[in-house]
């Protein structure tokens, strides 16, 4: 396992964004929805319902009506959870690429989910951050 990183520059260096297989939605459902075999890869409660992000063919087969149609893109880099500054930029560099984005951070990756028509400029535009910095 390794330790993971803080300091901003050797995050952007080492951020190594992969991106993921498949398409992915978000969606909300009801707390009392029976989500059956579904295995969201990520769920956020809010007022208004559960938030899920989830495949989108195990969307379709429950039934469950997508709000964003996602690539999902994984910076490799074990970020610190308490690092400044990862998301400012890439969510700076994606959006001079005019591309928006919906971020994920896990306990050791971030993960990205743009859509699904801009994967290929996203990843461009991340690589270009990762060669060039600030």
């Amino acid at each position: 396992m390794t330790n993971p990183i803080n300091d901003l520059n050797t995050l952007l260096v080492s951020m190594s964004p992969e991106l993921q297989p498949g398409v992915y939605v978000y969606a909300s459902v009801p707390f009392s929805a029976d989500l059956g075999d579904i295995v969201p890869l990520a769920t956020f409660r809010e007022r208004e319902g559960l938030t899920v992000i989830v495949e989108e063919g195990e969307a379709q087969r429950a039934g469950i009506e997508p709000l964003f149609r996602a690539a999902w893109i994984t910076l490799t880099v074990h970020s610190d959870l308490q690092a400044v500054g990862l998301t400012a930029a890439f969510a700076t560099a994606l959006g001079k690429a005019n591309v928006s984005c919906n971020v994920v951070a896990a306990a050791y990756h971030d993960h990205i989910f743009v859509p699904i028509e801009s994967a290929g400029a996203a990843m461009v535009a991340l690589q270009q951050l990762q060669r060039n910095g600030l």
